[in-house]
């Protein structure tokens, strides 16, 4: 799907072995034109990866304001944003140890920046962005260039 009225993105995230090497993978798709977007990481969680690959999107981004419909594969990513889960987890400070907080955070403040509506997809079902979102994400994962994931805590 595309959005007619703003940006669309689609992202993936991707472990081997979970903790393990990770990867994600995003597309930005704006009035006729896209953006891949992927980066490898060396010891990380796949659910590390599928938030990681939203905030990067977002972090690339130059002007503030846009209509934006992120569609993920993560029921993670996708029901913690729309069922607002981080909207309590803010409020309470991520009491009771809720992990990845320091994504969240990064992509709570982001989220303030835009109008976000999120879309769940099935991941692996015949959609070919999302099935190259993947193969950014396993490539970045598989490649030579891991950086730290400098907020995994385990």
């Amino acid at each position: 799907m595309i959005n007619a009225n703003g940006l669309t993105i689609y992202t993936d995230g991707a472990a081997r072995g979970n903790p393990g090497r990770g990867g994600f993978g995003a597309i930005l798709m704006w009035g006729g034109k896209s953006k891949e977007i992927s980066k490898g990481f060396k010891h990380t969680t796949n659910n590390r990866m599928e938030l990681m690959s939203v905030i990067a999107a977002l972090e690339s981004l130059t002007r503030p304001g846009l209509n934006i419909e992120v569609y993920s594969d993560s029921k993670y990513v996708v029901q913690a944003v729309m069922e607002r889960w981080l909207d309590k987890w803010m409020a309470t400070n991520f009491k009771g140890g809720k992990k990845n907080s320091d994504l969240w955070r990064r992509y709570y403040q982001l989220s303030r920046l835009h109008t976000i509506k999120f879309i769940w997809v099935k991941g692996h079902a015949s959609n070919p962005y999302n099935q190259r979102c993947d193969e950014l994400a396993t490539a970045a994962a598989d490649g030579g260039n891991l950086v730290d994931d400098t907020g995994y805590e385990g």
